[in-house]
């Protein structure tokens, strides 16, 4: 598995702009993405303008498919002008643990 994380600062006024615009990336991943895990949408608490996104993937390919697909070109389109710095981490998942009982 792989899993890609980024640290989304969004620009003065845009937060919900692109907080929508993720949102949208979800119901296209869920909807067109068997490869794709997990993808998660995180509000920091300690910086209103940050939001950042978990995502799991079946493996690289799936990543890259995700990464080049409909949704995320979406997702750019919408928030042309709209984001800050963004970082972006990638690393093979070494463990997984659900809290699932």
């Amino acid at each position: 598995m792989v899993s890609l994380m980024a640290i989304i600062r969004c620009k003065p006024g845009s937060i919900e702009t692109v907080l929508g615009a993720l949102l949208a990336v979800g119901d296209y991943v869920k909807a067109h993405e068997a490869g794709t895990l997990d993808y998660v949408v995180i509000r920091s608490t300690d910086d209103p303008s940050i939001l950042i996104t978990q995502e799991r993937f079946a493996d690289a390919a799936a990543m890259t498919a995700h990464n080049d697909g409909d949704g995320s070109k979406a997702f750019f389109s919408a928030t042309m002008g709209l984001l800050g710095e963004v970082t972006v981490h990638v690393g093979d998942v070494v463990n997984a643990v659900s809290a699932k009982r």
